[in-house]
């Protein structure tokens, strides 16, 4: 028991010597720390006061070499702002000197303006003095004048202002004439180009046709097989064709008569086939002339489709090419419908592409233009307004149907294309040789036309030419001058449009002459 507590004791001894002997040690350790932290702190003081010092030498250098700087900056600037200062200085100087000169030259100046200003005055007054002098010399010299002249001074006023009024008259129609020829050139070479061009670019063939129709017979004694037995076969073939037959004494011919061209024509091919065949009585005459008709209907329908073909026109109804080929036996003044709507619908194209418009429908436009003279035997009523009635009718664009409607005035054209279809109408008929007309009342028109132009004061002759076309007046040149000459021209144009009625135009031609006569003895 004993050696046990001395055990314990023993080792509760140790464990104090330990824990003393380690706090010991400890304390050494810390001591040892303590001056190496002592020794490290004042190590980095030293360096902080060191860096410090740098730091703060470094930065007064700087400072130094900012406000070194900041001098020169400001210097220079100084230094320019003086020399601005300087330059300015020597403009306002120089100004200063410019403006003293410019003083004193305008001190010259109103000195020099005054002086001239007194002698402006003197010398007005001179004038006024000269002018009352002047004055009172003219009233003696037109006192003396019309004392000589044996007028008074109105009179030569008034014998004055007509010469003037002569010399303006003769002035004006130079005006006259110079802007005439200019407007002329300009505005007609156009016009002539595309109207020359136009039917340069087209001909086409006529035939003259009349309302009567000349069957040629192999002999007089088929005369007599035509008229028949009491009459009979001429009678049937009247009333089968609704033609007159006049046989009277023209030798071997027989002459169907009848205002409707298509019944005339199918009256004159039955006949023709009755003579070649010979047979002639009732029956037959109607079973020939029911195979013409129906033959001349297949003719006039391949007319009409060798129209529309010749223009390249399409999509036409099927009445209207019918319509169309009924023109090739239509006739006005002698001129062929159907070759003159042919020639219409050419120019209209023609002059429609000059113009830079669609040439196709002004094609159709000019070609239908006149479709209402195929039936304006069975409607009453003008064929412009028939014909666009039936265009209507027939499904045709409306400034189509405007353009046939308005192409003799009935309305008033609207578009280009009905003024366009105008003009090639009247090209085509008013043309020279297109339409004939009665000899008398031809040489009716050409008389009056040469006795207005025998009116006028100084007219010596007067003759109309170029089918009426023309008039070319002959003057006295002692009576009118050159001038008076162009103002007659018009004149006499002037009056013709009030006067006198006529196809297409007439051209009025002034022909003075000068002639200078000698005789060598």
């Amino acid at each position: 028991m004993p050696s046990e507590i001395l055990v314990v004791i023993v080792g509760v001894a140790c464990l104090v010597l330990g824990f003393v002997v380690s706090q010991i040690i400890q304390s050494r350790r810390s001591s040892s720390r303590l001056n190496r932290a002592k020794t490290e702190a004042s190590r980095i003081t030293d360096e902080a006061h060191r860096q410090a010092e740098l730091n703060k030498r470094t930065s007064e250098m700087d400072a130094k070499e900012i406000i070194e700087r900041q001098r020169k900056d400001l210097d220079a600037e100084i230094k320019e702002k003086r020399s601005s200062l300087a330059n300015l200085e020597k403009r306002l100087v120089h100004r200063e000197e410019s403006l003293e000169k410019r003083a004193d030259l305008i001190d010259r100046q109103e000195a020099e303006y005054e002086r001239r200003e007194k002698d402006i005055g003197k010398r007005e007054q001179h004038a006024r003095e000269l002018q009352s002098k002047h004055e009172q010399m003219i009233k003696e010299y037109q006192e003396q004048l019309e004392r000589a002249a044996g007028m008074t001074a109105e009179e030569a006023k008034n014998k004055l202002m007509d010469s003037m009024v002569e010399e303006a008259r003769h002035e004006s129609a130079k005006t006259i004439k110079l802007v005439e020829e200019e407007a002329r050139q300009e505005s007609d070479k156009r016009a002539k180009k595309i109207i020359a061009t136009t039917i340069q670019r087209y001909a086409g063939d006529y035939v003259s046709e009349a309302t009567v129709s000349v069957v040629h017979l192999p002999s007089d004694d088929m005369k007599g097989r035509i008229i028949g037995r009491e009459g009979r076969n001429i009678r049937a073939l009247e009333a089968a064709t609704g033609m007159d037959l006049i046989i009277d004494d023209t030798p071997e011919a027989v002459i169907i008569s009848g205002f409707n061209p298509v019944r005339r024509e199918v009256a004159r091919l039955s006949l023709e086939k009755l003579i070649a065949d010979g047979r002639i009585h009732p029956a037959r005459i109607e079973e020939i002339v029911a195979k013409t008709s129906e033959e001349l209907e297949h003719v006039i329908r391949e007319a009409g489709e060798q129209t529309t073909f010749e223009l390249g026109i399409h999509g036409l109804h099927n009445e209207l090419i019918k319509y169309l080929g009924r023109l090739k036996y239509r006739t006005s003044y002698s001129q062929n419908q159907l070759q003159h709507s042919i020639e219409v619908g050419f120019l209209c194209g023609t002059m429609a592409g000059e113009l830079g418009m669609n040439p196709r429908q002004a094609k159709r436009a000019g070609l239908l233009h006149d479709i209402g003279k195929a039936i304006n035997h069975e409607v009453e009523g003008s064929h412009a307004i028939i014909g666009a009635d039936l265009l209507k009718k027939y499904n045709e664009s409306p400034k189509i149907v405007h353009a046939v409607r308005a192409h003799h005035e009935e309305i008033k054209p609207e578009t280009v294309l009905a003024i366009l279809a105008q003009a090639a109408d009247a090209l085509s008929s008013a043309r020279p040789g297109a339409r004939r007309e009665m000899l008398a009342t031809y040489v009716k028109r050409l008389e009056e036309l040469e006795k207005l132009s025998r009116s006028f004061r100084g007219v010596e002759k007067a003759f109309a030419i170029q089918a009426g076309r023309e008039v070319r007046v002959i003057v006295e040149n002692a009576k009118i001058s050159d001038e008076d000459a162009l103002l007659l021209s018009k004149d006499i144009a002037t009056k013709i449009e009030k006067e006198l009625t006529y196809p297409g135009q007439i051209k009025v031609t002034v022909i003075r002459e000068t002639r200078a006569v000698e005789y060598a003895k």
